[in-house]
């Protein structure tokens, strides 16, 4: 148990987490080594927990910045509003983190689902990027693909809609005629 302050150190140092992931790497370990002792696993759970309060009181665990961190970073590559909440929470945090986090993104970066959308069409090469033979006969698969992705179907339609891809990079900068 003497090495869960190292473990935890070294993962930090690797990687951006939550509290609750950095807390459930913590336990494995501690069930890893005391499958069948409970006065050893109780100990260690107790010094898991002592360990991720020290780490968040000296702001080596930052739940509220882990939370903008990530959802800037799935905005960036395409993920919906829904994506990204569904991601955050799968992480472990508060709902008001996630919307501090939502909110301060839509802060940053204007209308958050728009240039989402924009992202997605773009790395998927959809809509304004497929061939401008294809557009038409692929439009209801385009449709179905942002929306099971989590975009709203007007949303959808409204960005599937543009001219090209030049009208479509004006859109997610806001300059929609």
């Amino acid at each position: 148990m003497a090495d869960l302050e190292r473990l935890a150190v070294a993962h930090l140092a690797r990687y951006a987490s939550s509290s609750a992931t950095l807390r459930r790497i913590l336990m494995r370990r501690v069930a890893r080594a005391a499958p069948e002792d409970e006065a050893a696993a109780a100990a260690g759970r107790a010094l898991v927990e002592a360990l991720i309060a020290r780490f968040s009181d000296a702001r080596l665990l930052d739940d509220g910045g882990y939370a903008e961190l990530q959802a800037a970073r799935l905005a960036r590559g395409g993920a919906s509003h829904l994506k990204i909440r569904g991601w955050l929470i799968e992480k472990g945090l508060s709902c008001g983190e996630i919307d501090r986090a939502l909110a301060a993104l839509e802060e940053r970066g204007g209308e958050l689902e728009l240039t989402a959308a924009c992202a997605f069409l773009r790395r998927r090469r959809l809509g304004p990027y497929r061939p401008p033979r294809d557009r038409r006969s692929f439009r209801q698969k385009d449709l179905a693909a942002l929306t099971r992705a989590g975009f709203a179907p007007d949303l959808a339609r409204r960005v599937l809609a543009a001219a090209d891809i030049a009208a479509l990079e004006a859109m997610a900068r806001g300059e929609e005629p």
